[in-house]
């Protein structure tokens, strides 16, 4: 018991800005999960988790929604729903289903990727979006599906703009095509563009969205969509082994997430800012534009040190910083980081470039 009350002090006094998935839960959660009324949820009985997806589904503007255990899952579900094996999905070539999340669309969907190059402001561009479209040939895989990301993890944290989203929506109308958006973080975009989220989402087929990352839910996403969509995603989860039971108790978790936590990501946003203008400040550090709750910046060509070596100099401060090799090093602020923390890690970061 005592070493377990230390590792909880240690964690409690470190400032982890590795990304915004290390978030607790609210005490308000704790709370709300310890009293969830809950039922088996394969069979469709847990009130909590129905509860959620109704809400979730009103949010999104969309008939349904499924809770999944995670972001990854979410995903992978919308696009086993949408298309057959040997299909193609065209989407950015930083996009996070792409990247970081196993190859499961190639593993065990046999879909396609069709990757095409992300701008700077995480948006493709629509000619080369209709470009990749295949024609109908024998020879070549089926086009079913465009993807986005927002907002937009690789490319800074950026948000898409609904004017962006109507266009994609627009152009895959027109081919017949199906549209996801991986939405991790749809309703840090909705903040910072003061765009409902709905909005944002409005010409999509399909949408995942994150109550584990900002929003500080324990577990889990959800993904939306048409009542049909969702019917055939939910035979999906259950192929992947995602079908929960009394699941009301993470669930009764996301609904405060929904009810509690969206309003306050300005915050995030703000901290973010004053973190970005601060690391700005040094000449050892070049700092990418900053959008919303995530930092990213690397090395300039004043520094003299190993990123391992700042990592580590970091760590030993009690700041958790992100850093993936050549992509550079990431920061994240969520619930957990407050102004004090803010100011402690820039101080952090004088004294190691000051050694």
């Amino acid at each position: 018991m005592i070493m377990l009350v230390a590792c909880i002090l240690n964690k409690m006094n470190t400032i982890d800005l590795r990304s915004d998935t290390v978030t607790w839960p609210t005490q308000e959660m704790r709370e709300a999960m310890a009293r969830a009324e809950v039922g088996d949820d394969v069979y469709g009985e847990d009130p909590t988790v129905n509860r959620l997806q109704e809400l979730a589904a009103e949010r999104m503007g969309k008939e349904a929604a499924l809770f999944v255990p995670s972001g990854a899952m979410g995903n992978l579900a919308a696009l086993l729903a949408h298309c057959q094996r040997g299909d193609e999905v065209i989407l950015g070539d930083l996009a996070h289903p792409y990247l970081y999340e196993g190859g499961a669309m190639a593993a065990l969907g046999g879909i396609q990727p069709r990757t095409l190059r992300n701008q700077p402001d995480g948006t493709l561009i629509l000619d080369e979006i209709e470009a990749a479209i295949r024609e109908d040939d024998v020879h070549y895989p089926i086009t079913r599906l465009v993807a986005l990301e927002n907002t937009h993890n690789r490319c800074n944290g950026v948000p898409l703009s609904a004017d962006y989203i109507r266009s994609v929506g627009e152009l895959v109308k027109k081919h017949k095509l199906a549209f996801h958006i991986d939405g991790a973080r749809i309703f840090n975009a909705a903040m910072a563009l003061d765009t409902p989220a709905k909005r944002l989402v409005a010409p999509a087929d399909s949408i995942t969205f994150c109550l584990s990352k900002g929003l500080c839910a324990p577990v889990g996403s959800v993904l939306c969509g048409s009542k049909e969509f969702i019917a055939r995603a939910l035979r999906v989860r259950k192929q992947l082994g995602g079908g929960m039971r009394q699941a009301g108790i993470l669930a009764a978790a996301g609904i405060i997430a929904l009810e509690k936590m969206v309003d306050r990501l300005a915050e995030d946003h703000q901290r973010a800012k004053r973190l970005a203008d601060g690391l700005a400040e040094f000449p050892q550090l070049r700092v990418f534009p900053q959008y919303t709750n995530i930092i990213r910046f690397q090395l300039s060509d004043e520094s003299k040190m190993k990123p391992d070596k700042i990592v580590a100099a970091l760590a030993k401060e009690g700041i958790r910083i992100g850093h993936g090799g050549p992509w550079g090093f990431r920061a994240v602020t969520h619930y957990w980081i407050d102004d004090a923390a803010i100011e402690k890690t820039l101080a952090a970061f004088r004294k190691v470039f000051k050694d």
